[in-house]
């Protein structure tokens, strides 16, 4: 019985065990080669536009969170376009002519939000 269990499984054990102390070991050696004194550039304000290390409670702008939805909207619609370019295909000008009416969609979204300003970071 334990036999038949190593020999079907025995290389995936293996490739585990591996992937375990490679992952540690580079952990390790990171944080024992890192630097442990950060330099201001890194402790400033990055991309939010607040300190890092201040208080958790304090006001956030608005600004931000427009971009960053913004951003994900954008990225999710991109992401419909992998899988229309693999079956593109099978799909047929039918598929074409409806992604082209959803980019067309997208672009005037983008348009609009330029012409807003919600793009722009004063």
């Amino acid at each position: 019985m334990i036999y038949n269990f190593l020999t079907d499984y025995l290389s995936i054990i293996i490739f585990i065990i591996i992937a375990l102390f490679l992952s540690l070991g580079f952990i390790l050696i990171n944080f024992l080669a890192s630097p442990s004194n950060p330099d201001p550039e890194k402790l400033s304000a990055y991309e939010c536009g607040f300190d890092a290390f201040d208080d958790s409670r304090m006001e956030f702008d608005v600004r931000f969170y427009l971009v960053a939805i913004l951003f994900i909207i954008f990225d999710l619609e991109i992401a419909f376009l992998f899988p229309w370019a693999i079956t593109l295909g099978q799909i047929g000008v039918f598929g074409f002519w409806s992604m082209m009416i959803f980019l067309g969609v997208l672009t005037i979204g983008f348009i609009y939000e330029w012409k807003k300003g919600a793009l722009e970071w004063e």
